[in-house]
C-alpha cells in the first residue's frame, strides 16, 4: 500500500489495559513487612524476604488471596480449582532478586467483565485475568525525566507490595473510554474495600495500543484476532491517573496516526509517559512472552480457592446500590449517582435518611455537605467521625430554629473550617431564629422606611419586594427565614 493511499485511508485505534492495583493489607504479599511506606525513609520497610537474599522463603498473605476473590466476584470471573504462582525473570534496577513473583497460565480470576457507561451508553469490558503478583521497588530520577535524569536512586520498601494485574481485552476505541473504565473499575474496589485511591501509587497503568484500518472493526465494535496480531502495538508504562491515561493514550494514538499516514511502520516498543512534557518517550523494544522465562515457584504450593467465592461476602456494589436509591428513595438518576459515588458517602446518606425525609437528607449531603467538601479538596473521610453534628444541624432547620439560608452560608462552612459544633457557631453569630413579634417589627419598620420601595411595589415593579425582603433580613441579621418575610410584606403591603 503505498503512503499516499494510507494518507486517504480512516485508521481505528485499539486498546487494551494492564491495570496494577495495590491491595489494601497491613503487610506485603510474601513478607511481614509494613505496606504502609509513603512517608518512610527510603529502604526501611525490607527484610529477606522482599529483597529476596538467598534461604529466604516467601509465605503467601491470606488477606491479600481474600481481596483477589473478592475481586473476582464482583467482575463475575471464574476462580479455578487450583491457582499457581510463577517466577517472571527480568533484569531492572528496582527488581532486586531478577525475578517477580506472578501468576502465569493459572491466575487466580478468568474470563470476568465490568459494565461501563461511556457518553450515555452502557458497554461491557471483558476482562480476560485479574492476577496476585508482588511489586518492585521504585525508582527516583534525579535532574530530569527518565531519558536525560543525572542519576537514578532505588527505593525497596515497594518491593513486595501485594498487587493484582487487572487484564483487559482489546475493547477501548478511544482515550475517554479508558477514563471512564477507571473510574468505574476504582469506584468497584473502593466499594469492596481492597483498595484505596488515596495511596501514593496504588493505581497504575500500562496500555498497549494499535492503529489499525477503521475496515477491521466490525459494527459491534470487535476486532478479529488476525487483524489485531497484523497490527504492531505499542505499550505505555508510567500512567498513575485517570487523567494521565487519558492524556498519554490520545497523544500516543495521534502519534502512531501521524506516522501511519507518513508511510512509517509502527514499532513494537515499550514506551515512557512523560506525564511533564506530555508525550511518550522510547524506553526499550517490546519484550515477548518467552523473553521472560516463566518457571513454578518451587517455594510456595498450589492454591486451592474456589471454594472462598461462596464463603466470602462483598457489599452491595455500585450500580446495584444506585438502582436502589433510586426505588427505595425516590431519588433521581442524578442525585443518586451523587450520592454512590464512594461506599463512604453512600452510608452517610442512608444513616442520615433513616432519620429525615429522604429528599431532605438528599439536599443536604448531595448538595450541601459535598459541594462544601470539594471547595476545600476534603473527601467525606474527613468529617465521618462528626455525622452526629450534622444530623443535629439539619434537625436545628428542621425544628425552625435557624434558617436554612445560615444554616448551609454560615454554621456547615463554620464547622468544616474551624472544625466547630453548630451550636457554638449558632452562639458566637447569633443566629438563633428571630421570634415572630421581632420579625414582624423589622417589616413594619422596613415599610416606614423605604417609602419609594412601596410605592413601586404598589406599581408593580418586581424587584421592589425582593428589596423590602432584603431590609428585613439585614435588621434581623438573617436570623428571619426569608419566605416568611416574603408572605408578611405581601400580606401588609397588599392591606
Amino acid at each position: 500500500m503505498t503512503a499516499q493511499a494510507i494518507q486517504q485511508e480512516d485508521l481505528a485505534v485499539v486498546i487494551g489495559l494492564e491495570v496494577h492495583v495495590q491491595l489494601e493489607t497491613e503487610t506485603k504479599i510474601f513478607c511481614g513487612c509494613s505496606t504502609d511506606v509513603a512517608d518512610a525513609e527510603p529502604n526501611t520497610h525490607t527484610c529477606p524476604v522482599c529483597l529476596g537474599l538467598p534461604g529466604a522463603l516467601p509465605v503467601l498473605n491470606e488477606a491479600a488471596v481474600e481481596s483477589a476473590v473478592k475481586v473476582g466476584k464482583a467482575i463475575d470471573a471464574d476462580i479455578p480449582e487450583e491457582t499457581t504462582f510463577h517466577r517472571k525473570n527480568y533484569f531492572y534496577p528496582d527488581l532486586l532478586k531478577g525475578f517477580q513473583i506472578t501468576q502465569y497460565d493459572a491466575p487466580v480470576c478468568q474470563d470476568g467483565e465490568l459494565n461501563v457507561e461511556v457518553d450515555g451508553e452502557r458497554r461491557t469490558v471483558g476482562i480476560q485475568r485479574a492476577h496476585l503478583e508482588e511489586d518492585p521497588g521504585s525508582l527516583q530520577h534525579e535532574g530530569g525525566a527518565i531519558d536525560r535524569a543525572d542519576y537514578t536512586l532505588v527505593n525497596y520498601n515497594r518491593a513486595g507490595v501485594p498487587l493484582m494485574e487487572i487484564v483487559t481485552d482489546p475493547d477501548f476505541r478511544g482515550a475517554e473510554e479508558v477514563r471512564a473504565f477507571l473510574a468505574k473499575l476504582e469506584e468497584v474496589l473502593e466499594y469492596l474495600g481492597v483498595f484505596d485511591s488515596q495511596r501514593d501509587g496504588s493505581l497504575r497503568i500500562d496500555a498497549n495500543l494499535s492503529v489499525v484500518p477503521a475496515e477491521e472493526i466490525g459494527e459491534d465494535g470487535d476486532i478479529s484476532d488476525e487483524a489485531l496480531e497484523a497490527a504492531n502495538r505499542t505499550e505505555v508504562k508510567n500512567i498513575s491517573s485517570h487523567k494521565g491515561a487519558e492524556k498519554a493514550l490520545a497523544y500516543e494514538a495521534t502519534r502512531q496516526k501521524n506516522s501511519v499516514k507518513r508511510g512509517r511502520e509502527i514499532q513494537q516498543e515499550t514506551r515512557h509517559w512523560d506525564e511533564g512534557r506530555g508525550v511518550t518517550v522510547s524506553m526499550r523494544s517490546k519484550e515477548a512472552e518467552k523473553d521472560y522465562r516463566y518457571f513454578r515457584e518451587a517455594d510456595l504450593p498450589p492454591l486451592r480457592v474456589s471454594d472462598w467465592k461462596q464463603k466470602l461476602d462483598i457489599p452491595e456494589l455500585p450500580d446495584a446500590r444506585r438502582e436502589r436509591f433510586g426505588d427505595e428513595y425516590g431519588l433521581s438518576e442524578e442525585a443518586a449517582s451523587k450520592l454512590t459515588s464512594t461506599k463512604q458517602v453512600a452510608d452517610f446518606y442512608e444513616d442520615v435518611a433513616s432519620e429525615y425525609d429522604p429528599d431532605l437528607a438528599a439536599t443536604w449531603v448531595a448538595d450541601n455537605l459535598l459541594g462544601e467538601l470539594n471547595y476545600r479538596d476534603m473527601a467525606i473521610t474527613d468529617v465521618e467521625g462528626r455525622l452526629d453534628e450534622f444530623m443535629h444541624l439539619i434537625e436545628l432547620v428542621a425544628d425552625d430554629e435557624i434558617t436554612t439560608k445560615n444554616a448551609e452560608e454560615v454554621v456547615l462552612r463554620d464547622m468544616l473550617d474551624e472544625g466547630e459544633d453548630p451550636e457554638t457557631v449558632i452562639d458566637r453569630e447569633g443566629l438563633g431564629k428571630a421570634d415572630e413579634g421581632a420579625v414582624e417589627g423589622a417589616v413594619e419598620e422596613a415599610i416606614e422606611e423605604n417609602p419609594d420601595a412601596v410605592e413601586d411595589y404598589h406599581t408593580g415593579e418586581g424587584g421592589a419586594l425582593n428589596f423590602l425582603v432584603g431590609q428585613v433580613m439585614q435588621k434581623t441579621g438573617g436570623s428571619a427565614d426569608p419566605g416568611s418575610v416574603n408572605q408578611l410584606l405581601r400580606e401588609r403591603l397588599d392591606e
